[in-house]
């Protein structure tokens, strides 16, 4: 398994206060339902506290008691498939200075938008792009450092071990297939994908990949035991393809439907994994609920499928909070304009979707209005499945005891056509508030 730093410790205030917040009339996200309660977190420690613990046992009085009016209190929302925002993409080849700055603005405007963690994501890049930037993109929460804005969970690969025919908008010319594990070593970088050769976090967390290409099904092992999560997306694989790289350790699917071949009554294809009868565990699978790349009716068929393994992502690209225009995109080994009309966006001169501009909070919106499932199940999707797809478990996506202290506040805005839209009023990350609308 990767290395694991500490948290940097945090000195306490010299002027007596103890750093802890109490939140007040709110509706906390707590074990699939939304209930009255009252929340405690230690900005010091970063991390939410036992309030009766606090009060009752050691008879702490918070700093500061933040009375929400009746409205959600809500985990950090957490994007697994991110591949830029606010003009900056990660799949972009800078000098190091310049990138690392461009990605500690980009965290800073993320976190605006509900975002307290995210997967950042690089496409199908020649291998110079991926060594470069890959080490910026490392697991950076360690720090704890509230200020700096929503924190990357480390790297996403998303290529370019892909299939030729199911590229999406990924340039064909990188794409490559892999029959070793040094073919990966020699794409990403041997420190990118080697726990021992670094005492830092391992900058990749999770590699998309065809199973039916090369040996790659036969090297998933090989990469889960260095802690990476490996994710079936654009692939042409078949049920028992897709089946068996299930069982070699797949544990994800990337923006299941989009770029991998379809759902067949004679072969169910990727799909065909999620069902409830299958011997195998069933992935986790990220939904693009954008109302470009899928039907609504599609995203609840899958939701119905495999509610516990429904994530939410944007597959947003570096045009969120921009314009409506056309703008460049380094596509491997060549530089296409991607046109942007609202949230939609097209490859120039094609009728290729090329990911998205939605954030993740409106994506969240438009399930609770196309599914008919309650706001619980919908914030689920972005908080605690997530979380448990990372391995992140009790520090990420909960409000439990010990969890970092991410949090977002939510208002339930009623439209006049009965539809709901959650607006993003506050954010808090490790304890501190860092956003207010």
């Amino acid at each position: 398994m990767p290395h694991s730093l500490p948290s940097s410790p945090k000195s306490t205030p010299s002027d007596g206060r103890n750093g802890i917040t109490k939140f007040t009339n709110c509706r906390i996200l707590k074990n699939d339902k939304l209930v009255e309660e009252d929340l405690w977190v230690n900005s010091i420690t970063g991390k939410i506290i036992r309030s009766q613990a606090a009060f009752y046992d050691d008879f702490i009085l918070p700093d500061e008691v933040v009375n929400l009016g009746g409205r959600i209190l809500s985990p950090g929302l957490i994007e697994c498939q991110l591949n830029g925002a606010f003009g900056f993409n990660f799949s972009t080849l800078l000098e190091p200075a310049v990138y690392a700055k461009k990605v500690k603005e980009l965290n800073k405007q993320m976190v605006k938008t509900g975002v307290t963690s995210y997967v950042p994501t690089i496409t199908s890049q020649r291998s110079e792009l991926y060594k470069r930037a890959l080490p910026h993109l490392a697991p950076s929460g360690y720090l704890q450092v509230a200020e700096d804005g929503a924190e990357s969970l480390g790297a996403h690969c998303e290529g370019p071990f892909l299939s030729p025919t199911k590229n999406g908008v990924h340039d064909v010319d990188v794409l490559r297939v892999a029959e070793t594990f040094e073919d990966l070593e020699d794409c990403y970088g041997a420190s990118n994908l080697n726990p021992e050769t670094t005492f830092r976090p391992l900058p990749i967390k999770m590699i998309t990949a065809a199973p039916e290409r090369g040996q790659m099904t036969k090297l998933i092992p090989e990469l889960t035991s260095h802690g990476i999560i490996y994710s079936i997306g654009h692939s042409e694989a078949t049920y028992e393809e897709a089946s068996a790289a299930v069982a070699a350790g797949a544990t994800m699917i990337t923006h299941l439907f989009n770029a991998m071949r379809p759902l067949h009554h004679r072969n169910p294809g990727i799909f065909g994994v999620l069902g409830e009868a299958e011997s195998l565990p069933r992935p986790y699978f990220g939904i693009i609920a954008d109302g470009e790349h899928l039907h609504p009716t599609t995203i609840k068929i899958a939701f119905n499928a495999h509610p516990d393994g429904f994530i939410l992502v944007t597959d947003s690209m570096h045009l969120v909070g921009l314009p409506d225009g056309a703008y460049q995109w380094t596509n491997g080994e060549n530089t296409s304009n991607i046109l942007k009309k609202g949230n939609k966006l097209i490859l120039e001169g094609t009728d290729r979707i090329a990911g998205s501009s939605i954030t993740l909070i409106e994506c969240v919106s438009n399930f609770l209005n196309w599914s008919g499932a309650g706001i619980p199940q919908a914030l689920k999707a972005v908080t605690s499945t997530p979380a448990a797809m990372l391995g992140l478990q009790g520090i990420k996506g909960c409000l439990d005891d010990g969890a970092d202290a991410d949090m977002v506040v939510l208002s339930e805005k009623h439209k006049t056509d009965g539809s709901v839209e959650l607006v993003v009023d506050e954010v808090w990350k490790f304890g501190t508030k860092v956003f207010s609308h």
